[in-house]
């Protein structure tokens, strides 16, 4: 179960078999011993109490290890669960991301789309007063307004002279401002292909908010009443060899290994005593000699002919320095 479970939970790390299926196996491996570990080191005593105080370190350690395995299976459990809160999540990514690029060049847009309503009205507005000189010296040549004359009179011309001044300004005005709109409608499209530009970039970070942690964090956002469930099973498989071997009386192998251990103990002791013993009597012997030797005359003249030599060398060594000295 470490290993399936460890696997899957690299998986979504690496993204390949190959290394989550190594990895998956040494940490199989690492549990598997750790759990033989812990069952094997309890030791049976007649003291319950003091078996419910050996085993709580235990206890402990092999909680962790359920939640350490049970976790990437319930990943694997409620993976499809995960995956619509995920989608959900990343629409939402979506969503923000764009609305914060926007942002970034929504000012600029808007403001550049202002100055082109601005132009436009200018011409709408040149257009209208144009159009009511056109009115103006129609209805003068028509005799129905200004001098009600029919015909074209000085007034006529007069009004006729004005809009076709207008006209050549609008005309003009035309000009001027459909190239001004022009080059700002060329900087909303420049700053428009940046902006999409900006969101096809992070969109692939986007689309990669899936690994361990999103997923983790996708679960804590379902009912915790399932995944509580899944990691009791994990609780009681971890817990039970433990509680199992506490309340079970003691067997024959129980028996037996205290024996064991019994013995190991007193050899060991034995050997600490015997050695101890051996140690003092050696002891004792190599005093007894050396006070023996320090008393013999052939021992003592040996090492004073020795003495002798050693302080001649050494008269000779500090004359021969001293000469080459001088």
């Amino acid at each position: 179960m470490a290993f399936i479970a460890s696997s899957y939970a690299l998986f979504t790390v690496f993204d390949n078999y190959y290394t989550a299926i190594f990895f998956g196996l040494v940490w199989g491996l690492l549990i598997f011993n750790l759990d033989r570990f812990i069952v094997s080191t309890i030791k049976k005593t007649d003291h319950k109490w003091k078996e419910v105080w050996q085993a709580t370190p235990r206890i402990i350690l092999a909680i962790i290890i359920a939640v350490v395995i049970s976790k990437p299976l319930e990943l694997k459990i409620f993976e499809k669960e995960i995956d619509q809160v995920l989608l959900t999540q990343k629409n939402n990514l979506t969503l923000a991301n764009k609305n914060l690029i926007a942002n970034q060049y929504s000012p600029e847009i808007n403001s550049l789309q202002t100055e082109i309503n601005q132009l436009k009205q200018e011409i709408d507005t040149k257009e209208t007063e144009t159009n009511a000189l056109y009115e103006t010296y129609i209805a003068e040549a028509e005799g129905r307004k200004g001098t009600k004359l029919i015909g074209k009179g000085p007034v006529y011309k007069e009004k006729r002279e004005k809009h076709d001044a207008a006209l050549t300004e609008l005309q003009n005005l035309k000009t001027e401002n459909k190239a001004k709109i022009t080059e700002k409608e060329n900087q909303i499209s420049t700053l428009t292909n940046l902006q999409n530009e900006q969101i096809s970039t992070s969109q692939p970070i986007i689309d990669g908010f899936d690994g361990l942690m999103a997923r983790i964090n996708a679960l804590e956002e379902l009912p915790w009443l399932p995944s509580f469930f899944i990691f009791l099973l994990f609780l009681a498989i971890e817990t039970s060899p433990i509680f199992a071997k506490i309340i079970a009386p003691r067997s024959e192998y129980d028996l037996k290994l205290q024996d064991i251990e019994n013995s190991v103990k007193v050899w060991v002791t034995q050997k600490e005593h015997q050695r101890s013993k051996i140690l003092s009597t050696d002891t004792a012997i190599n005093e007894a000699i050396y006070n023996e030797l320090a008393e013999e005359e052939e021992l003592y003249n040996y090492k004073k002919q020795k003495a002798r030599e050693i302080m001649q060398l050494q008269a000779d060594a500090f004359y021969k320095s001293q000469k080459n000295m001088i």
